[in-house]
């Protein structure tokens, strides 16, 4: 289940950046690459555990499909949380950059590049 959460994420992730791509303001490339490595990593685990579990693989317990589907429910929120901070960090629309600047203004206070005082 993980592994199809974080391919299913991924494959929304990629197509949300191609159709934004000429612009790419909100820098979606950085969900894509941790939901695609996401994916190769649970991969990976899946190949490792078929070969100690063999077809016993296919038939897991409810109780481990459900630790599994919150586990990739997790690691979705995870990245989309630092996607978040990564983008609010970057402030493409200089957003926050404005409420900052609205702020300064209204303290009366307006700063220049070299924090000098005007």
């Amino acid at each position: 289940m993980t592994l199809l959460i974080s391919i299913i994420a991924a494959v929304i992730s990629t197509f949300v950046w191609y159709r934004g791509m000429p612009e790419n303001k909100y820098r979606t490339g950085i969900l894509c690459w941790m939901f695609w490595g996401a994916s190769i990593m649970w991969f990976t685990d899946a190949i490792y555990e078929y070969s100690e579990l063999g077809a016993l693989y296919f038939s897991p317990a409810l109780e481990d499909m459900i630790n599994d589907i919150f586990l990739g429910l997790s690691v979705v929120a995870l990245g989309l949380v630092i996607w978040i901070v990564r983008l609010l960090i970057l402030d493409p629309k200089g957003v926050i950059k404005g409420i900052l600047s609205k702020k300064d203004e209204e303290r009366g206070t307006v700063t220049t590049g070299e924090n000098e005082e005007v």
